[in-house]
């Protein structure tokens, strides 16, 4: 899990400490990634508080600090080791299907990266990363070149089809981040909306009168 940013849109607060349907983003992107892969989940953060939000996961800060989300991307390649899947930690909708899918897809190449409705066309903060990566992202951060998919062109990359991604659940849910305090309150509405979907489904309709 990436903890990144210095979360000035949120005001200044971790953003995964925030809860969610009562629970706190951290927490259930540790039980998300507990449930899909066989490894514990790590903390990539530089706060120094960070290792008592979660004393049962290993926080580590940095390994070249102040380099935006490609250096939290190789930090965790760095200390995973990878392979890895990278989840940025404002992510709350994250599901296992969606983190094991981006895992498999490292099986034919260096980089897998879901495509989505977003600006960029793809989520690098929520993809998964092969051992190769990491003498091409140190390249990139030589070279000053800071964004998180500039050093694809060195790597094989698997992008996971849109189509692919719908079939795992709504892009714009799934890819939802708590960027401030009006998003927050959306993935609450949002959390409430699909916990009373998820109730009415499981009730047994009325018989006819």
């Amino acid at each position: 899990m990436l903890a990144g940013g210095g979360a000035t849109r949120f005001g200044g607060g971790p953003k995964g400490l925030a809860t969610v349907g009562g629970v706190r983003i951290l927490d259930r992107l540790a039980a998300i990634l507990g449930d899909a892969l066989d490894t514990p989940p790590l903390l990539v953060a530089n706060d120094r508080d960070a290792p008592a939000w979660r004393t049962d996961l290993r926080a580590v800060p940095d390994t070249r600090p102040g380099l935006g989300a490609l250096g939290g991307i190789y930090t965790a390649v760095v200390e995973a080791p990878a392979p890895v899947v990278c989840i940025a930690w404002d992510m709350p909708f994250v599901t296992p299907p969606l983190i094991q899918a981006l895992a498999a897809g490292l099986a034919e190449a260096d980089v897998c990266v879901p495509a989505s409705d977003g600006r960029r066309g793809v989520e690098p903060l929520c993809a998964a990363y092969g051992p190769a990566c990491r003498p091409a992202i140190e390249r990139a951060l030589d070279r000053g070149d800071l964004r998180a998919i500039g050093f694809h062109p060195e790597v094989r990359v698997r992008i996971l089809p849109l189509d692919a991604v719908r079939a795992l659940g709504e892009p714009a849910q799934l890819f939802f981040n708590v960027n401030t305090v009006d998003d927050l309150a959306a993935a609450e509405a949002l959390w409430r909306t699909r916990a009373s979907s998820r109730s009415s489904a499981g009730r047994t309709p009325e018989r006819p009168r």
